[in-house]
């Protein structure tokens, strides 16, 4: 607005304004007092006012038309704000409607298969239960049918130990019979086959056989001091030593290597042959 413009509004509105307005008036006045000066500076003081109040009020319309593209500007980026918040609200909202049906349907088979678990498990109970009936009433039956067989069992054994005695007491009896016989059997048969065939190599072979007894001192055969028994054959100077027993076992025969042994060191001879004879050989 330039001076001339401002003059011609204040022209044409300020003698209203001042009608209408004592305060105004009032300022009005008052401001003339106190600037009160001629009519040439009056009129430059007054073109100062006119431009200061026209550049005031250039300012502030600038100022309201700066302000009111700042507040459009705002209100674009507001709207677009919005019209993306309610896009974004619309997108979610579809989302959680989506995701609230799905997990409805999730729900849905979850309660059926639920009820399917709870239906499998029950049945599943009243057939265990009926299974845990039957191994009940199987090992009653069991535990019955056992001690039933442990009686028999015990009352059997009872009669097989009775026989058990009875038949070691008679196998005893046979033991000691028999022992007896063949104690007397050996003794007689040792001698009696040694005097025979001693007489049978004598005639026949042309051997001496002797029946020597000599005494341990040492103990080497029985690992005490003991008397010693030999049956020795000798044929042109050759020594055989021979082991005549009615029953011979492999104690027999270390003994018999050990009366080799004695025999030699004692006499200082060799053995050329050993001979163990006996109709029993363990």
């Amino acid at each position: 607005m330039t001076i001339e413009e401002l003059k011609t509004q204040l022209q044409t509105e300020l003698p209203d304004l001042l009608s209408r307005d004592q305060q105004f008036r009032g300022w009005l006045e008052q401001l003339i007092r106190q600037t009160a000066v001629t009519p040439e500076s009056f009129d430059a003081r007054f073109e100062r006012m006119l431009q200061e109040f026209a550049d005031e009020r250039a300012e502030r319309r600038r100022e309201a038309a700066e302000n009111k593209r700042k507040w459009d500007e705002q209100n674009q980026k507001w709207y677009e704000w919005s019209a993306k918040f309610d896009a974004e609200a619309a997108e979610n909202k579809r989302k959680w409607d989506e995701q609230t049906a799905k997990w409805k349907e999730q729900n849905q088979k979850w309660y059926e298969w639920s009820a399917k678990f709870d239906a499998e498990a029950a049945e599943n109970k009243r057939k265990w239960d009926e299974q845990n009936q039957k191994w009940y009433e199987w090992s009653a039956k069991f535990d019955a049918e056992a001690a039933e067989n442990k009686r028999k069992w015990e009352r059997q054994y009872l009669k097989n130990q009775e026989v058990a005695d009875k038949i070691d007491d008679l196998r005893s009896r046979q033991d000691q019979r028999l022992g007896a016989m063949g104690a007397r059997w050996g003794i007689n048969s040792e001698q009696s086959f040694r005097e025979a065939l001693k007489g049978i190599l004598e005639k026949s072979f042309d051997v001496q056989v002797l029946n020597v007894n000599e005494f341990d001192e040492e103990g080497l055969v029985f690992g005490r001091p003991d008397q010693v028994e030999i049956d020795i054959i000798i044929k042109n100077g050759t020594v055989i030593l021979c082991e005549l027993k009615s029953s011979l076992s492999k104690g027999d025969m270390y003994i018999f290597e050990r009366k080799v042994q004695f025999y030699a060191k004692r006499h200082q001879r060799p053995v050329e042959r050993k001979l163990v004879i006996s109709p029993m050989v363990h």
